[in-house]
């Protein structure tokens, strides 16, 4: 079997704490080239993963690596247009961790360059491949639960001092919104079946940030009625880092982390979620392993991407109307 020959682009955190380790142990998958502004940890991590070469600039990367056919880019959000775009107008496909961009503007000038140069973009939120989240979304889609009416989904992280640029709105282009809520509300979003969204309400708080908010508590109505809350914050004092997604039907509930399935039977409320011993560090690296895989797998041809470009201009709307939502003190109808 030929192996997927691919690049990757900055080189921090999640870049070798996650994706390289997985993405080497792929036996369909060679990546043959390495990216990163400072050339000394681009080429300290080519030799730690068997690189055969390393590049401070993804413009000669792309250039000289003539066999590459796709550009997994894991740097900082403000750069990840600028390098979405040189790697689709050189036709190549991209993975890009989450979020595509720091504006709605910004994801659908990605989008149309993908659209022009017939290529894939795929948007990295891993918690759609976590195994408890596939397994709940398949009850969900066979109607199972019922009608979903209301979800709620929030994460609390204490800001690590690891990703700096975080903080800073230029490059990151917000706050905890940016970096936990979009992930939350791509996940209950994609477990309700993605209903039209009518308006959303936020409130926005930076009690130990300046220029981006460290919490945010946001409330959306659909146009079919059903309703959905997120909260995020790096902020909130907890004794440790919490998850959970909650989904509530008319036949029935579902909840991650814990891992819960409710269906009224007979009378009776009973759990039906299949019985799992993972913790929660396992959770968060199989949804990895999971979306890594598929993503290779899209680029081989034996599945069309899941989480699109497209779906992830829809996510940056809402964003961008959260953060108007906050700064206006009011909701804001979608139009």
């Amino acid at each position: 079997m030929d192996k997927v020959r691919i690049g990757i682009v900055g080189l921090g955190t999640i870049a070798q704490t996650i994706h390289l380790p997985i993405l080497s142990k792929l036996p369909d998958t060679e990546i043959v080239a390495a990216c990163d502004v400072d050339l000394n940890k681009a080429t300290s991590v080519a030799k730690k993963y068997g690189i055969p070469r390393c590049y401070n600039s993804y413009d000669e990367m792309l250039k000289k690596e003539e066999d590459i056919v796709a550009v997994d880019i894991c740097a900082p959000t403000n750069l990840h247009r600028d390098i979405a775009m040189a790697v689709l107008e050189s036709k190549r496909d991209v993975l890009v961790e989450k979020p595509l961009a720091r504006t709605q503007g910004e994801a659908e000038e990605i989008v149309a360059a993908a659209k022009k140069n017939h290529r894939q973009v795929m948007v990295g939120m891993n918690n759609r491949f976590r195994p408890d989240s596939m397994i709940l979304k398949g009850f969900i889609q066979e109607k199972a639960l019922g009608d979903i009416f209301y979800a709620k989904a929030g994460w609390f992280r204490k800001l690590g001092m690891s990703n700096p640029w975080l903080t800073r709105k230029e490059q990151s282009g917000g706050g905890v919104v940016l970096d936990l809520g979009i992930v939350m509300f791509d996940l209950a979003f994609w477990m309700m079946g993605y209903p039209e969204v009518k308006e959303v309400n936020a409130t926005n708080y930076s009690h130990h940030t300046k220029g981006v908010e460290d919490s945010s508590i946001m409330f959306m109505k659909m146009k079919n009625g059903s309703t959905l809350t997120i909260e995020a914050s790096w902020s909130f004092e907890s004794n440790q880092d919490f998850f959970y997604c909650d989904c509530f039907g008319t036949d029935g509930s579902g909840s991650l982390n814990p891992f819960r399935i409710l269906k009224r039977m007979h009378g009776t409320l009973v759990n039906v979620a299949p019985a799992s011993h993972e913790t929660p560090q396992m959770l968060y690296r199989k949804s990895y392993e999971n979306e890594l895989k598929h993503w290779i797998g899209a680029l081989r041809g034996l599945h069309a991407v899941i989480s699109t470009g497209e779906e992830s201009v829809h996510r940056m709307k809402i964003v961008d109307a959260i953060y108007r939502s906050a700064r206006l003190g009011k909701a804001v109808a979608i139009k």
